[in-house]
């Protein structure tokens, strides 16, 4: 086991896409929280114990704000720029409570409903596609990656038709390695939401952002700059982590026929399986990072004023404390919540909607195409290791 004196550089690459990465359990095991090195070559505090990660999301003496010296960012550049707002993932409570009270009716459970027959339909239409091309496919591009970018685009009222624009700029700005890389593309997609949230302004449009540019200087509404923030939140988190996802639920399933059978004789466990899928791959940690802004004691350390912490919910949410067998996929495990789609005043605002489009997703692409299989071996396929969010970068198929 690593001494306290000689961090562990962070983050650590998954050897198995079923497994935890190396170094998460030694991590776990220690009686108090350890310390981890950042790409950046700065030191921060890893909390990988379900209660301490949730202690520390639930806990408002720790900030989001990425600005703070503190803050635990990977790489520098991903501090936004003074020119750009933050958004809700970078706000703190009492600015982020009304910015999310403005847009939280259109992300509650009975909107998410609301929403299914229209995504039944962009997964029908793209299913259809599939079937009228060639038999062997990426199913990332095919199907992983269009299906909640158009869900999103429709949503917060982006035109689809600059799709390959988003993806592009998309894969840019969450896997950058460089601050040129990473900063051009923020620029880029910060000044297309610019130009959208203008034109709203002019004419306003019945969508997410369309409905609260009608209602600008009223209290709590966001003003035109954190509005395009706002636009350019939803659209990175609403289309990367379902993509992500859809493309790693279908690879377990190609891979588990046991499970595959186990849905087709009673589907009404489909939901049971989402949220399954999402405790087990937990795609997205670094939205879970704070520093602390008094000094707190978690995870028997005191962590001073000033310094960040990182909630490694990959490890939290395979923690055998909290979950019975957890390196197993169990189709039931009951109501034992994890923390995929975090905690406390950040949980995930679109978390009802992607359960959602996970579940129509792969059940009508299983349902459609029962003899879909993989035409690679899993160990033959190339993850996203190196990237903000876990998640394949291919994954071919045949049928």
């Amino acid at each position: 086991m690593a001494d306290i004196t000689d961090p562990p550089s962070y983050p650590m690459p998954r050897t198995c896409p079923y497994a935890l990465p190396d170094g998460y359990r030694q991590l776990r095991e220690r009686p108090t929280l350890g310390k981890v090195k950042l790409p950046n070559g700065k030191l921060a505090w890893a909390a990988t114990r379900y209660e301490d990660v949730r202690a520390m999301l639930g806990d408002n003496r720790f900030s989001s704000d990425l600005r703070h010296p503190g803050f635990p960012v990977m790489m520098d550049h991903q501090v936004p720029a003074p020119e750009f707002s933050t958004s809700l993932v970078g706000m703190d409570p009492p600015e982020h409570t009304l910015a999310r009270r403005a847009v939280a009716t259109d992300f509650t459970p009975r909107s998410a409903r609301l929403m299914r027959p229209r995504v039944q339909e962009i997964v029908d239409e793209y299913i259809d596609r599939i079937l009228d091309g060639p038999r062997t496919l990426d199913l990332v591009d095919a199907f992983a990656n269009p299906v909640p970018l158009l869900v999103i685009c429709e949503l917060i009222g982006v035109p689809f038709a600059d799709r390959d624009f988003f993806l592009r700029i998309s894969l840019t700005v969450m896997n950058a390695t460089t601050p040129e890389a990473g900063a051009q593309g923020v620029a880029e997609l910060m000044g297309y939401m610019d130009k959208l949230v203008t034109g709203k302004e002019k004419e306003p449009t019945d969508d997410v952002i369309g409905r609260l540019a009608a209602r600008r200087g009223e209290a709590g509404v966001p003003d035109h700059r954190d509005l395009a923030a706002m636009a350019f939140m939803l659209l990175m988190a609403g289309h990367e982590t379902p993509a992500n996802l859809i493309g790693l639920g279908a690879m377990l399933l190609l891979d588990r026929p046991d499970l595959r059978r186990a849905l087709s004789d009673d589907p009404s466990r489909w939901p049971a399986a989402v949220d399954e899928m999402l405790r087990y791959f937990t795609i997205a940690e670094i939205a879970n990072s704070r520093v602390a802004l008094a000094d707190v004691e978690i995870g028997g350390v005191r962590i001073a004023a000033g310094e960040g912490v990182i909630g490694l919910t990959v490890g939290a949410n395979r923690d055998p404390e909290r979950f019975t067998d957890p390196d197993t996929f169990d189709l039931d495990r009951g109501d034992q919540r994890s923390l995929a789609f975090g905690y406390g005043t950040h949980q995930c605002l679109g978390q009802h909607l992607m359960r959602i489009e996970l579940e129509v997703a792969l059940r009508t692409l299983f349902d459609r195409i029962p003899g879909l299989q993989l035409a690679e071996p899993v160990e033959a396929l190339r993850f996203k290791e190196e990237h903000v969010n876990y998640g394949l970068h291919a994954l071919p198929v045949t049928w």
